[in-house]
């Protein structure tokens, strides 16, 4: 017998059904893993701590040092924090301080100290720690340097422990031996601060063979014909009390070495305190079988991690090694339209390729997202410098060398009189970050920009010339707090000409280096802030903390060598440089990038997610819609303005069987190749995963590459790239317009012969080139797994309000049979 539901049982039921609905609709969904967390989580998986112990003058038994991540490596930026060490002596780095290096080693026990990359730094008396503690010296005959009774092996006069190579090379034969690292190349870190509560943080710059051939770490050790096995190489912490290796304490009272220590982390009793930490490294040399085909690709900076972590995957899945020449993206593009049967090519760029009337067509496809940074690594008196924000004014008056200290430290020059020293002395820049540390003298280096000519530098330039602010001041107007635009740069149309692929430093301002040279030598600013090689390279000397500025003055070291201008590279402590990077290089460094202000005012850091948001806010070239243009002035919301799309292009002209490589290629780079994580043939960190869309344009992109000739033809399925009976209107052969919007893959100059300005997309396009706006594009979510299809989030989400509509359709129901029985009980006579 059916159970019989009474109207006031109903109506609770029906109460509770909707009651249930509310709850459901407030359930928070669980949290999407972002592409940022899963690096974290990767990264955090090899983590390993290591604890001190006890020596005879010292306790390091509380202090534990973490090594955040110690597999998968290469050259990078690796963060180590510590708890449990004494503060640092204040103001100076005299006690107390970690001394970090890199080590090579075969032996599963660590490294000898012979193997250990130290002592680069200069070692005269004015060096802060101490003499010999920052170089190899262990000379057991000085005593005012802290002879080490314990160091047995190399003694005497001017003593010191060699520095001996991998692969059996000669060792060092002097003290400053410069043969396999200097100055300018180290990675050493000879004094790291401990803060008062025990704790400190550095990120060290650990190199693979391809940085430094002398340590070889990931070389393959394996015999031929074996499984590759990269070789491992060591992190080594010598921790510094207040005892030197002779065991004086240097704050005892009556002590006659100032409170500073003097001994090498290399003599005998200090080494015996070292931590030693095992690193494992990702393969650094020829990784491909012998005999494959040889495919070259070429082009932008924006691709070099994301190939290069692509490489190992692509030569065993595909048949085909893939080699890869960073270079300026107008070059490549010039090779794409020159290539034939005998020269194939693969081109990355983020401007299109735009094809002769008469030529053969290009298919485009996107493979990778990242953007530009500004990046930094600032030492304040608390520590490093974690936030700074930064308008696209302030970046211009680094650009155009406005602040005096950029142009000179001598006399200040009438062209930046009145002119803040320095950008962290601004007070547009003291406005916009309260709080900001002060930092002792000139001690900013200037924004460090590469030398060569990129589609990423114009990226930059738009941004400053989307700004109302930066673009008047380019202009030579003069800002609220009466700074003016360096008068060299004013005529330049630097904030109009939107085609600018370089960074010019065009004021001839020469200024005398502190000596007494005869004849006197002069710097210039190209002394004072020099080029970088590139933007990877300007992530590397931002690690250091050193811009490679020339302007300390040198006498000749014999009477027949001329004076001469060295790098003055600053002490551990004081480092504070900033410089215009890619955002992978940015993340494989570990810097810090300013947050940037974009079109709406929003203050903004490069992330998966404002990197995805970037792209949604693009529109289509008006050279060919399927590539999208980085267009900072319509960056809004969480969009970050130096966001940019990389391309693979490639001509249909080419060999089959190397248009159907490339079309591997493609496929790989948006399909596994999005999915992120720090092994062989993942997207390296400062890359966002490609939205769905422009996957499906890839994939689009590589099916007319493979079929070549017959790029013009429908697939095989009579389908086109949009799903639809063939292209799409609006453009030309094999392509679908609007990439912004359907994820189309148009050949280049093929909208021109396929109805050219038709279509809704080509009107956008036409509308973002000739300045007016467009119309907002349709919010999209960030796609982050590795195939199309729904995340568990949005199956989460989309049976949630399922049940949410049966709940309030039961709801509803079981209200209205109580209502209408009550109205029916009104109405009956």
């Amino acid at each position: 017998m059916s159970a019989v539901i009474r109207p006031r049982h109903r109506t609770a039921a029906a109460v509770s059904a909707l009651l249930a609905a509310l709850v459901l609709a407030l359930l928070p969904l669980p949290a999407a893993t972002t592409s940022a967390a899963a690096d974290a989580g990767a990264t955090e998986d090899s983590a390993v701590t290591v604890t001190g112990r006890k020596g005879g003058g010292d306790d390091f038994s509380a202090l534990k040092v973490t090594v955040h991540q110690t597999r998968n490596l290469r050259s990078q930026g690796v963060r180590i924090d510590w708890e449990g060490g004494a503060p640092t002596s204040a103001g100076t780095f005299a006690y107390n301080y970690l001394q970090i290096m890199q080590c090579w080693g075969d032996d599963p026990a660590g490294p000898a100290r012979e193997q250990c990359v130290f002592g680069a730094t200069d070692t005269s008396d004015a060096v802060v720690p101490g003499y010999f503690t920052t170089s190899r010296g262990v000379d057991t005959e000085s005593g005012s340097y802290a002879a080490d009774p314990a160091e047995t092996q190399y003694t005497g006069a001017n003593a010191f422990v060699p520095f001996r190579p991998v692969g059996g090379l000669p060792p060092t034969t002097s003290l400053k031996d410069p043969t396999y690292f200097g100055p300018l190349d180290t990675d050493e870190q000879v004094a790291n601060r401990t803060f008062a509560d025990g704790r400190g943080e550095v990120t060290f710059e650990v190199q693979d063979a391809l940085e430094a051939p002398h340590l070889g770490c990931g070389v393959n050790t394996a015999p031929a014909g074996s499984a590759p096995a990269p070789r491992s190489c060591w992190l080594v912490i010598v921790p510094r009390g207040t005892h030197d290796a002779d065991g004086t304490d240097v704050l005892a009272p009556g002590g006659s070495r100032s409170h500073n220590l003097t001994s090498s982390p290399l003599s005998a009793t200090n080494w015996a305190q070292r931590m030693v930490v095992r690193l494992d490294f990702l393969p650094s040399e020829d990784y491909c079988p012998q005999g494959q085909p040889e495919r070259p690709t070429a082009g932008s900076e924006l691709m070099t991690d994301a190939v290069t972590s692509w490489q190992p995957k692509l030569c065993s899945s595909t048949g085909s090694t893939f080699a890869f020449t960073q270079g300026g993206e107008e070059e490549a593009r010039n090779q794409v339209l020159g290539t034939t049967d005998d020269s194939p090519l693969l081109g990355f760029t983020l401007d299109p390729v735009v094809r002769p009337e008469d030529g053969p067509a290009v298919v485009h496809a996107p493979v990778a997202v990242s953007g530009l940074a500004i990046a930094f690594f600032i030492e304040g008196p608390s520590g490093v410098v974690q936030g700074m924000r930064l308008t696209p004014r302030l970046v211009a008056k680094m650009l155009t060398h406005s602040y005096v200290d950029d142009v000179t430290l001598g006399v200040t020059p009438d062209h930046v009189k009145g002119n803040s020293p320095s950008l962290t002395q601004d007070p547009e820049f003291k406005e916009l970050n309260p709080g900001f540390p002060e930092l002792s003298g000139r001690q900013l280096r200037s924004l460090m920009v590469p030398l060569q000519t990129s589609d990423t530098t114009r990226v930059v330039w738009n941004w400053l010339q989307s700004d109302q602010e930066a673009r008047e001041f380019l202009s030579g107007t003069k800002d609220r707090w009466g700074m003016r635009v360096n008068s060299y740069f004013k005529d330049l149309n630097l904030a109009t000409d939107t085609s600018l692929t370089d960074y010019p430093k065009v004021d001839p301002t020469t200024t005398p280096a502190l000596g007494n040279g005869t004849p006197p030598l002069d710097y210039t600013i190209t002394d004072l802030d020099p080029f970088t090689a590139d933007l990877h390279d300007g992530a590397v000397r931002t690690r250091r903390g050193n811009n490679n500025r020339t302007i300390q003055w040198q006498p000749g070291e014999t009477a027949q060598s001329p004076a001469k201008l060295i790098n003055d590279a600053p002490m551990s402590g004081r480092r504070a440089v900033m410089a215009i990077v890619d955002t992978a290089s940015a993340q494989r460094y570990g810097l810090t990038a300013a947050a940037l202000r974009n079109a709406d005012g929003h203050f903004v850091q490069p992330s998966a997610e404002t990197l995805a948001a970037g792209v949604a806010a693009m529109r289509p070239t008006s050279a060919d819609p399927a590539v999208l243009r980085p267009d900072p002035g319509l960056a809004k919301g969480q969009a970050y303005p130096l966001t940019a799309v990389a391309y693979a292009a490639a001509s249909v002209d080419q060999d089959a069987k190397a248009r159907t490589a490339y079309a591997d290629f493609i496929r790989y780079a948006a399909g596994q190749g999005q999915t992120p994580g720090l092994s062989a043939g993942q997207l390296p960190p400062g890359y966002a995963p490609l939205p769905a869309r422009q996957r499906e344009q890839a994939e689009t992109a590589a099916d007319i590459l493979e079929r070549g000739a017959d790029a013009s033809a429908p697939p095989p399925d009579g389908t086109g790239p949009d799903g639809a009976g063939g292209p799409a209107p609006g453009t030309g052969t094999g392509g679908t317009s609007g990439a912004a919007d359907t994820g189309g893959v148009s050949p280049a100059g093929a909208a021109g012969t396929g109805g050219a300005g038709a279509g809704p997309a080509a009107a956008r396009s036409a509308a973002a080139t000739d300045g007016s706006a467009p119309p907002s594009p349709s919010p999209r979510p960030n796609i982050a797994e590795t195939k199309a299809g729904f995340t568990p989030g949005e199956i989460l989400g989309i049976i949630r309000w399922v049940l949410l509509a049966v709940l309030l359709a039961g709801g509803a129901a079981g209200l209205s049979g109580p209502v209408m029985l009550h109205f029916a009980r009104r109405r009956t006579p």
